[in-house]
């Protein structure tokens, strides 16, 4: 069965409240499910950008550029690793997260496929 990783991506100079109990109780619902359903294998959030750093590979040598990365509005706030029989169930899965935060927050959610090598 195919495997997807779904990064989410989010501005990370927006202050996100927290949405309350109602919310943390549709999303451990939801993690449950496709926990209990074989799909869910990995997930996280991660750590601002001011505490990672990039790093590129750029004529031949090794660069290092410690966070916050200004030029970038949008980073990854978190991903997730799925067990899906197509495509169409990863994106089943991922709408059904998404739905489950508030309609005034702005999260993009890209979903790829894992190349098996």
């Amino acid at each position: 069965m195919p495997r997807f990783m779904t990064v989410i991506r989010m501005d990370e100079n927006v202050e996100y409240e927290n949405p309350g109990p109602e919310f943390d109780e549709r999303m451990g619902a939801l993690f449950e499910e496709i926990t209990k359903a074989g799909v869910m294998l990995d997930t996280a959030g991660l750590a601002k950008s001011g505490e990672g750093t990039r790093v590129t590979w750029s004529g031949g040598k090794v660069g290092y550029t410690d966070g916050p990365f200004t030029e970038s509005k949008e980073v990854i706030g978190g991903y997730s690793i799925i067990q899906a029989k197509d495509k169409a169930e990863a994106l089943e899965w991922t709408k059904r997260f998404l739905e489950i935060h508030p309609p005034h927050w702005e999260i993009t959610a890209e979903v790829r496929e894992i190349t098996e090598v």
